[in-house]
């Protein structure tokens, strides 16, 4: 059983248990270790702290000269052998190469986010039925031109 499947195993296991669902990972977390179904290994402190300092790093913005707010810290990943490193950089300095890597992997991050949410709102559709389907739109044009005018008027 990969650790993935471990951990799903450990959700199904809450919900059983007759625990509150719907859950916070936070609720579903501390059941987990308080029955010990989930023990924390040294290395899962590091990547604790790895994911923290990752999420800081992605909320860390700055004003452009055109007064846009901009993501300062940019991850990409690369191989070096036959290893993959994610590595961290800051848009002020970093490389045209860097950045260039970074922005196509986050691009290809949002098309897997929207193939994944189209999945789930066909099936929803198709497998319950509902009066009036759900109908989503992902052609985010029009959006991106309202937020760059309400960015102007203000």
């Amino acid at each position: 059983m990969t650790k993935n499947e471990q951990l799903q195993a450990i959700a199904e296991e809450y919900r059983n248990a007759g625990e509150k669902w719907p859950a916070t990972m936070r609720e579903l977390a501390e059941w987990a270790i308080k029955t010990r179904k989930w023990v924390p290994h040294p290395s899962a402190i590091v990547n604790q702290c790895a994911e923290e300092l990752s999420k800081a790093m992605r909320e860390e913005y700055v004003k452009d000269t055109q007064g846009r707010k901009i993501r300062t810290k940019h991850a990409a990943t690369f191989k070096q052998g036959s290893e993959q490193l994610v590595l961290w950089d800051d848009i002020r300095t970093a490389s045209h190469n860097h950045m260039q890597r970074a922005f196509q992997q986050r691009r290809q991050q949002i098309l897997g986010d929207c193939k994944q949410l189209k999945n789930d709102v066909d099936s929803y559709n198709e497998n319950r039925l509902p009066v009036v389907p759900i109908q989503t739109v992902f052609d985010f044009t029009i959006d991106l031109e309202e937020i760059e005018l309400a960015r102007k008027s203000v």
